[in-house]
């Protein structure tokens, strides 16, 4: 039962990666969303079941097999040799960054100008530094959650401040969807981790519904980037009015 249990958590990720519900994938086998509940908390499936759940989730039962006995916890933060390596390479980052958000490899060289073998090269290279594993038939699977922590001052963050933020900023966050909200206030201790509590809520709201859109086709989803900075900060034109006596 244990080996069964492996192979449901396997089904179980790779449901959720692909933001699919018992119900969607009850329905898609005939089953009531109960009946896939029941399935998935007795441990009680027929080969043939698995067989078809698998091919839903496009995996082979050679794959659930090799995931469940094999496999490791998703990674949330990088070591300074996989961020100095994904930097190193505007081309590798990208490929990272679509792997990580279930891009196939089709899709990849479809919509960016990525030859087949360069992006196939590519993802063996992430597969060595230990971003993803590609499978058989170049099937992704990422081994880092795609929302990881960066390190504290690690190239990820150098290349963000270096590379990125302007970039970002730049936007006049003027279109569809799209808002920019600027707020400064002064808090207590206790009121500064309640709003330090809120933004990892925030951030994992957004981890949610990216995953709730996974299950809508490709051409039906738009990348956004959120931002959400908290520090103690005055401005350098108020502070250069300060006694000197004073503190913030």
């Amino acid at each position: 039962m244990t080996e069964v249990r492996a192979i449901l958590g396997v089904l179980k990720r790779a449901l959720k990666a692909r933001g699919m519900t018992y119900g969607e994938a009850g329905r898609r086998l005939g089953l009531s969303e109960p009946s896939m509940k029941r399935l998935f908390s007795t441990g009680r499936i027929s080969l043939d079941r698995l067989a078809k759940l698998a091919a839903l989730l496009d995996l082979t039962l050679a794959e659930i097999a090799q995931e469940a006995a094999g496999a490791a916890p998703v990674v949330t933060r990088l070591t300074q040799a996989q961020e100095a390596g994904l930097v190193a390479d505007p081309r590798l980052l990208l490929v990272a960054v679509l792997a990580l958000n279930h891009w196939s490899l089709d899709d990849m060289v479809r919509h960016y100008r990525l030859e087949e073998p360069e992006c196939l090269g590519l993802l063996l290279q992430l597969d060595r530094l230990g971003i993803v594993r590609v499978l058989p038939g170049n099937k992704i699977r990422p081994n880092v959650a795609r929302d990881f922590d960066w390190l504290p001052d690690g190239p990820l963050r150098h290349f963000f401040r270096t590379r990125v933020r302007d970039d970002f900023l730049a936007g006049g966050f003027e279109g569809q969807g799209e808002r920019f909200e600027f707020a400064h206030g002064m808090l207590t201790q206790a009121a500064l981790a309640q709003m330090q509590a809120e933004l990892r809520r925030l951030r994992r709201t957004f981890a949610e519904l990216h995953a709730d859109s996974l299950r809508a086709p490709l051409e039906q989803r738009q990348g956004f980037g959120l931002l959400f900075a908290l520090r103690s900060w005055e401005p350098a034109a108020f502070a250069a009015l300060r006694r000197p006596e004073t503190g913030r």
